[in-house]
């Protein structure tokens, strides 16, 4: 039995009904997997705690030797990486990048493992006065579909690594190669049983989630619709929620950009896996002196690209999620058409297959520019001076993602200083991730950057304060 045959097998140990794994490429079944009911968290999580407690003594060696294997078995097991073509429509280099993380993910989580836990503090009595870190129990996760097994395993292999259970919750609609495949990967890896738990489910799946009282964090990655609702349940709860949301990231090119250099940059930043990534370049800032010949490349680039079924054919884009986000996405560019954006390129679809669109003259009542669209729609809009970048940049709810473009990286540095978001990038797109760094976004795109070194201690543990006399303290009454 392989890897990913063991993932789909109907669980006895959920109550919810059946579902069908779709390939939205054809809308053939891929197979069928067991949902969870809102019964099946409060099992979990109990089953999680009673786990957690040997999980977190067992020795830093046991526990990195966990995640190492991981890592390995995410790297040689080439089945997961046509579950990711297959069931998220990724094309194979997108599937590639994140079995690749999702390696690299684990393999820094073995060496949170080995981490100091602590720091031993000055006291003013006779006694040893340290700090330690010490895991928070059971994590809770609920991840999306556009990146389903980046963004599942990089809360899930730290949660682990740090001595905690993980209750992880996937979007049904990636629930093997964002859920149940985790499960068999960690299983083989020789993670005892009961400190992961897999329940694929819908948003009532998720309020359980976050409203069960022995789960005390909630690690969400999605919208920001429903990360308002997650923060919001999460405070009445009094447990830490930590949100990677939305994005309308901005891509400024100056008037000293490299064109022959930056339409590849952009078309990638907008169009890399259908625009389904929250850091997507959705706003291209482009000097007036620039602006017109930018338009007419990034239309012809997008133009020139392939869109298909990426289990059958090679191509540079696959089938948007399903449709509704099909309805989504056309039904803004439709809008911005109506309020008055012209349509350099794209528009059309064929069932999923959303051709990559370029919408010129973008403002400030283009839908598809002021909205988070999650399509390969790319918005242009011209800026005369960089006091007006600034501005144009700036007017946004979000705060996730900026790429500066120009000969003068300085520049773009000291520009970056006058725009806040989570993650700058100069002299390239928007869209990038590694294991070793911070990512996460301000405003309406999250509660700031949490995932990778530090940032994964401070989110899947809890600083405890810990003192020890040689006699017992006397005191004056």
């Amino acid at each position: 039995m392989t890897l990913l045959d063991r993932t789909t097998r109907p669980s006895r140990r959920l109550t919810g009904p059946q579902h069908t794994v779709t390939e939205p490429a054809t809308g053939d079944p891929l197979g069928t997997v067991v949902l969870a009911t809102a019964e099946d968290v409060g099992t979990a999580a109990g089953a999680g705690r009673a786990a957690q407690t040997g999980w977190a003594r067992a020795l830093h060696l046991v526990r990195a030797g966990v995640l190492r294997r991981a890592g390995d078995l995410f790297a040689a097991h080439a089945e997961l990486r046509e579950w990711l073509i297959r069931e998220a429509g990724s094309i194979p280099g997108k599937a590639d990048f994140e079995l690749h993380v999702a390696a690299q993910e684990c393999y820094e989580a073995a060496a949170l493992a080995s981490r100091p836990a602590g720091q031993v503090l000055p006291t003013e009595e006779p006694r040893l006065s340290y700090t330690r870190r010490v895991p928070v129990g059971v994590v809770g996760v609920i991840a999306p579909f556009n990146a389903p097994l980046i963004l599942s395993i990089r809360s899930v292999a730290p949660a682990l690594a740090l001595g905690n259970a993980v209750v992880l919750k996937p979007d049904p609609r990636t629930a093997v190669c964002g859920g149940l495949a985790l499960a068999a990967v960690f299983e083989e890896a020789g993670l005892p049983e009961g400190l992961l738990h897999v329940l694929p489910g819908g948003p009532e799946t998720g309020q359980a989630l976050v409203e069960d009282p022995r789960v005390p964090v909630i690690s969400f990655t999605g919208s920001t619709a429903a990360g308002r609702a997650v923060g919001e349940a999460a405070g009445r709860h009094l447990k830490r929620a930590h949100l990677e949301l939305g994005g309308n990231s901005a891509l400024i090119v100056l008037e000293d950009a490299d064109l022959d250099a930056v339409i590849s940059t952009a078309a990638w930043g907008s169009f890399f896996h259908q625009g389904q990534i929250c850091m997507t370049a959705g706003r291209h800032l482009v000097h007036a002196s620039l602006y017109d010949e930018y338009v007419d490349r990034l239309a012809a680039k997008a133009d020139s690209l392939a869109v298909g079924d990426p289990h059958r054919e090679q191509v540079h884009l696959g089938p948007l999620i399903d449709h509704g986000q099909l309805a989504k996405v056309h039904g803004l560019v439709e809008g911005s058409a109506a309020h008055g954006a012209r349509l350099a390129a794209g528009g059309t679809h064929d069932r999923l297959f959303y051709r990559p669109t370029v919408l010129a003259d973008a403002d400030d009542r283009t839908p598809a520019y002021t909205e988070e669209v999650f399509g390969p729609v790319a918005p242009v809009r011209s800026f005369a001076t960089v006091d007006e970048a600034v501005a144009l940049a700036t007017a946004s709810s979000y705060g996730l993602a900026l790429g500066i473009v120009t000969r003068d990286p300085a520049r773009g540095l000291d520009l970056a200083e006058h725009i806040p978001t989570g993650i700058v990038h100069i002299n390239d797109q928007t869209v990038n991730d590694e294991a070793v760094a911070p990512f996460g976004g301000v405003a309406a795109s999250g509660t700031g950057s949490r995932f990778g070194g530090d940032a994964n201690l401070e989110a899947f543990t809890d600083l405890r304060w810990t003192t020890m006399r040689a006699d017992v303290a006397r005191y004056p009454f």
